[in-house]
């Protein structure tokens, strides 16, 4: 049996919101997984998504900081205007270098650098948005053994972003939020995250 995966890296842009209002608080409290969260922003220095959705939440839940060791069962949101990677440690890394599909922070960076360090023990959840980023990330973690989940466009507020990854590449799985939640809860139950 492959080893249980040691990270969720999960993007979106607009729309996305909703969705992990389902996807977050499905999340059990017993998770092992680190779970990593990139989001478009607006450029405002402070962000307010703790308050939306520590409410809901079963796991803690924090703003990623520089240099920061990535502990399991915590989640970790990027800070508004940076982008979150991954490195040795494991670690989290924040970087200004330029945007990456007009956004800072990027869902691309974030998951190829997660590609990098996770390999085949990463899990990749893209979520509704209105541009491409993502989907070279998401062929990373495909490439690196990891497991792929793409929102069904469908289900999502704003296609662009899920269809743009599965002209891409075939996700293992399609999935509205509750969908993806279930999934979750399927893989924990069976001890792999």
């Amino acid at each position: 049996m492959s080893l249980p995966y040691a990270a969720l890296v999960i993007g979106g842009s607009s729309g996305a919101i909703d969705a992990l209002l389902t996807l977050l608080p499905a999340l059990p409290s017993t998770l092992r997984a680190s779970v990593l969260v990139v989001l478009h922003m607006p450029r405002d220095p402070r962000s307010r998504l703790l308050e939306i959705f520590r409410p809901h939440c079963a796991l803690p839940l924090q703003e990623a900081q520089d240099q920061i060791l990535i502990e399991p069962g915590m989640v970790y949101f990027s800070p508004p205007d940076y982008h979150l990677l991954i490195d040795q440690g494991p670690r989290v890394a924040l970087s200004v270098d330029a945007p990456v599909h007009y956004s800072r922070p990027s869902i691309d960076v974030l998951f190829e650098s997660a590609a990098d360090f996770y390999g085949d023990q990463l899990v990749g959840i893209l979520l509704s948005g209105a541009n491409e980023d993502g989907a070279r990330g998401l062929q990373a973690i495909q490439a690196a053994g990891g497991l792929v989940i793409v929102q069904d466009p469908a289900s999502a507020a704003v296609s662009a972003m899920p269809r743009a990854a599965l002209a891409r590449l075939a996700a293992q799985h399609v999935l509205a939020p509750a969908g993806m939640a279930a999934l979750i809860t399927d893989l924990h139950q069976q001890g792999r995250i």
